[in-house]
């Protein structure tokens, strides 16, 4: 039986370490978007719109670095999956080479330091001159995705102002930076909401559905649609009906402004921004 490899081991050990700590950052960065979402609504509400743009290009480095800490988890995890093959050669495998690059030269950008361990032992393993590659040819030899997310620029006007837009959608405020008719429907809701009213929207697919249930007949609603989950490869998922696209239920127009919307509708929404 041949004797276990160190190298092997610590990095075994490292992966799983970074993999729990890339996913536990993602969720707390995650959950103070939230609150800071609901902070720029707010300067919205209250046509602070200058304080707004400035505060926005901080949630947007803030969603370009989650996605970025996403695709190193994954990354991780496809090198702890291969971990025999790691271990068995002394030459990278051509198809971990982009992985194991990628994360040499991301590691030290990041402020996870496990991912730092993990880099350290894939140099032992593979050599400096293989970390070098890395690190001074990053568009050759790391992930276009890694390489582009972790490249510091500011963002566009185009962004900032789309971003605000989707903000002032998901909150339902009558920015000023809406269109007109966008403008005249949240403000009327607005004056439904103080007095009460509101109603749950549906997808109206068109079909004729029976009504069901005893002497009542209690009448089913149209058909809701849940969409699927955006990703890295489709940001902007559809549902289709009949070939037209249909929108997903919408929130309880009678929720008030101030309240939380849906964080994964807005997220998908953002994730179709940057592309």
């Amino acid at each position: 039986m041949p004797p276990p490899n160190p190298l092997g081991t610590r990095l075994r050990i490292q992966l799983k370490l970074s993999i729990s700590r890339l996913r536990h950052i993602q969720q707390k960065e995650s959950a103070l978007a939230k609150q800071q979402r609901r902070d720029i609504a707010q300067l919205l509400s209250n046509e602070k719109d200058e304080s707004a743009r400035i505060r926005i290009e901080n949630i947007i480095r803030q969603e370009i670095n989650v996605e970025l800490l996403e695709i190193l988890e994954l990354y991780c995890e496809l090198l702890l999956a291969r971990i025999g093959l790691l271990e068995q050669r002394r030459e990278c495998d051509p198809g971990l080479e982009e992985p194991v690059k990628s994360i040499i030269y991301a590691a030290g950008r990041t402020d996870v330091k496990e991912l730092l361990q993990v880099r350290d032992v894939l140099i032992a393993k593979f050599g400096k001159e293989f970390a070098r590659d890395a690190l001074e040819n990053p568009a050759t030899s790391v992930a276009p995705r890694v390489h582009k997310k972790l490249t510091i620029e500011p963002p566009s006007t185009a962004l900032v102002t789309a971003y605000l837009e989707e903000i002032a959608r998901t909150y339902r405020i009558p920015w000023s930076g809406l269109p007109e008719a966008e403008r005249k429907i949240f403000a009327d809701e607005g004056d439904d909401d103080d007095e009460g009213g509101g109603g749950i929207g549906v997808i109206d697919t068109g079909l004729q559905l029976p009504s069901v249930g005893g002497p009542e007949k209690v009448a089913v609603a149209p058909i809701s649609v849940a969409p699927a989950a955006a990703s890295t490869e489709n940001p902007r998922p559809g549902v289709t009906f009949q070939g037209q696209n249909i929108k997903p239920a919408t929130a309880p127009t009678s929720a008030k402004k101030s309240d939380i919307p849906d964080f994964d509708e807005l997220s998908r929404r953002f994730a179709a921004l940057k592309r």
